[in-house]
């Protein structure tokens, strides 16, 4: 069984980077649009984005934004807002 966070979600070992890339994945930015955003090279926006799949399972950009919406990663228009720490509702 996979350990879980505090909140009953399955930990990832995700960085703090990742989680960031991970939220301009979900709003639809480009490896080169988020390396622009983050001041970081494509390459290293590219690797990051393999590790996250890597981490989380998932096989495309559908698949991650699922994934972090269902783990209380991202909050989209309202939508799983209450799992995400730190929110106040």
């Amino acid at each position: 069984m996979a350990e879980r966070t505090d909140l009953g979600l399955p930990r990832s070992g995700l960085s703090e980077r990742e989680l960031e890339i991970i939220e301009l994945v979900a709003t639809g930015l480009t490896n080169q649009e988020i390396a622009l955003k983050l001041m970081i090279s494509k390459r290293t926006v590219d690797n990051h984005v393999s590790n996250i799949f890597t981490k989380t399972g998932a096989k495309n950009r559908v698949g991650l934004v699922n994934w972090a919406m269902d783990n209380g990663k991202i909050c989209r228009d309202g939508f799983n807002c209450c799992n995400l720490p730190g929110q106040e509702r």
